[in-house]
C-alpha cells in the first residue's frame, strides 16, 4: 500500500485589483459558470470535472512584462486556451477587453494579455 498523498489540481488563482471586472470578462471568454462572486474571491467552474479559475483580490498587482526584462515583473504562470477558430478567439477576447501582444513568437499561437495584464495564448488544439 502507498502512504503518498493524493494531488489534484482544483484551482489556477489570478490577482487582480477588480475581481469583478475579471471575473466577467473570462465568464465571457470561455463561458464558464460563475460559482461564488465577492468583491475579494471569485469562481469560475469549467464544464465537467476540469479546475476552477478563480479571482483573488489583490490592490497592489502589477502586471508582468513579456517577453520578459531583467528588473520588471516577472510572468509567474498563464494559461493556455485551445480554440477551434484561432482569428476569431483573437477576435472576440479583443472585444472583450484583452490586448493582442506585439511580440508573438509563434505563427500558430496568440499570446494576448487580459484587462489586467496577465498573459494568456490562445491555440487551436491539434487533437
Amino acid at each position: 500500500m502507498n502512504d503518498d498523498p493524493v494531488f489534484d489540481l482544483s484551482a489556477v488563482v489570478l490577482g487582480t485589483p477588480d475581481v469583478a471586472d475579471l471575473l466577467a470578462f473570462y465568464r465571457d471568454l470561455l463561458g464558464w459558470e460563475v460559482r461564488l462572486a465577492r468583491d475579494d474571491w471569485a469562481v469560475l467552474l469549467a464544464p465537467g470535472s476540469g479546475p476552477k479559475l478563480c479571482f483573488q483580490h489583490e490592490p497592489n498587482h502589477v502586471g508582468p512584462t513579456w517577453p520578459s526584462e531583467d528588473g520588471d515583473q516577472q510572468m509567474q504562470v498563464h494559461l493556455d486556451l485551445s480554440v477551434d477558430d484561432l482569428g476569431g478567439a483573437v477576435a472576440r477576447a479583443v472585444m472583450l477587453g484583452a490586448s493582442l501582444a506585439e511580440h508573438q513568437p509563434q505563427d500558430d499561437v496568440r499570446v494576448l494579455f487580459d484587462p489586467v495584464g496577465h498573459p494568456f495564448c490562445l491555440f487551436v488544439s491539434a487533437h
